[in-house]
């Protein structure tokens, strides 16, 4: 009798179980869901992240529907994901922190770095300023206000042992900036990537210290809070992070093809490209962890000892830790 029962049990539990696994397995995950009828918007400084992607061969066949936005600059991409115009966008992380500061519902999903590598002050090729010791009495454009080369600008300054009071500070458009630059109105332009490469390029400008050191060289996607709380664009944002993780893998492995596709996008000389192709090549994904939040809390910190901010943040609570991820870059 307790010998039948025993078996009538184990028969019971084996077709529970099985009933479980089956269910478990037709259970969409963020990588299973069906999210063909997902439209993600992504908001695109320049125009860049779409075009490298595509250039990687990257963009083919995506599961979803991207709606692509471009700005010229990342405070423009960070209103643009304050008025919930675009769902995600990738940016610098010391304009994202300004904008967390500023009350965008957003929060960090993914990270990459590369050192400090990529935004530079540059100054004409006659100048006089020689040493960033130079600088005090100068006019400098830290481009937009918050941004990676405003973070840049006061971190040169403070490297220096100059107060900010000692020179006077442009906030200017990328174009603006630029055209001020080439009009000689301003001494310095503090700038990024394809702004860089250009003004190097065309006025043959001279870059008088680069990020690394004083900037993290990280940039992040941040995602609408609205766009978190649904499902299907969290598996479209995950396969995005992704891809863009191999597009910089992608960027490492072909130095030729990046420099090829750099070189016709910033419509420069491909000798010049392959001279900031290492800012390119050093970008590797990050682990959204303390580690992170420290950084973007310090970032936080450094602009309220200038000024820029004020009051209290803790970072840690908008960082996103639930995006299903590939394995992180080496």
């Amino acid at each position: 009798m307790t010998t039948t029962y025993s078996r009538r049990s184990f028969a019971v539990l084996l077709a529970s179980l099985t009933t479980t696994l089956v269910l478990c397995a037709s259970a969409p995950s963020h990588a299973q869901q069906d999210i063909s009828k997902v439209t993600l918007r992504i908001g695109d400084q320049t125009g860049l992240m779409r075009a490298k992607l595509e250039a990687a061969g990257l963009l083919e066949g995506v599961p979803y529907t991207i709606e692509w936005s471009v700005y010229p600059a990342a405070v423009n991409l960070h209103e643009a994901l304050k008025a919930g115009a675009v769902d995600i966008g990738y940016a610098a992380d010391s304009p994202t922190v300004s904008a967390i500061a500023g009350g965008s519902k957003i929060k960090v999903v993914a990270a990459y770095g590369n050192g400090g590598k990529g935004t530079s002050v540059l100054v004409p090729e006659d100048s006089d300023i020689k040493t960033i010791a130079d600088l005090k009495g100068k006019t400098i454009s830290p481009t937009t206000r918050g941004s990676v080369a405003h973070y840049l600008t006061l971190g040169v300054l403070k490297k220096a042992g100059i107060d900010q009071k000692d020179v006077k500070l442009a906030f200017l458009s990328p174009t603006d900036a630029s055209a001020a630059f080439q009009a000689g109105s301003i001494d310095a332009w503090t700038t990024w990537g394809v702004f860089t490469a250009r003004t190097v390029g065309v006025l043959r400008a001279k870059v008088l210290i680069d990020g690394e050191g004083i900037n993290t060289g990280h940039g992040v996607i941040s995602a609408t809070d609205e766009a978190l709380r649904d499902p299907g664009k969290v598996a479209a944002i995950a396969d995005y992070a992704d891809r863009y993780a191999r597009g910089h893998q992608w960027s490492k492995d072909n130095k030729q093809a990046y420099i090829d596709f750099f070189s016709a996008f910033s419509r420069q000389d491909k000798t010049l490209i392959e001279t900031v192709y290492p800012e390119e090549a050093a970008y590797r994904r990050l682990p959204l962890d303390n580690v992170l939040a420290a950084s973007l809390q310090n970032v936080f910190e450094t602009w309220k000892e200038a000024g820029v901010l004020s009051g209290d943040l803790k970072l840690v609570d908008f960082v996103y830790r639930d995006l299903p991820t590939e394995q992180l870059q080496n």
